[in-house]
């Protein structure tokens, strides 16, 4: 059996052509402690202010309208009750 002893063409890379490390690639990059991977956590930080899921129950067309005003609609509501209630003096 005869091998290949043909050389395999290499491609040269220039270093100076390397692209330039911002730091957004630097935000992207793994961490590593020696050989470990230390993981992100993930999703968005936690906020300081945590809210707390209720059940409430709501008629058909005032839970519609609320829907329809778009992205957001939970954090209208919270602030309408919220003001309905400074203005009462409640809170």
């Amino acid at each position: 059996m005869t091998a290949n002893t043909r050389a395999t063409r290499r491609n040269w890379v220039d270093p100076d052509d390397a692209p330039e490390l911002t730091d957004a690639f630097f935000e992207r990059a793994d961490e590593y402690h020696g050989g470990t991977l230390i993981k992100r956590g993930r999703g968005r930080p936690k906020s300081e202010v945590t809210k707390v899921a209720v059940k409430l129950r709501l008629d058909p067309d005032l839970l519609a309208a609320l829907r329809a005003t778009g992205a957001g609609w939970q954090t209208r509501v919270n602030d309408a009750l919220r003001a309905t209630l400074q203005l009462g003096g409640k809170l």
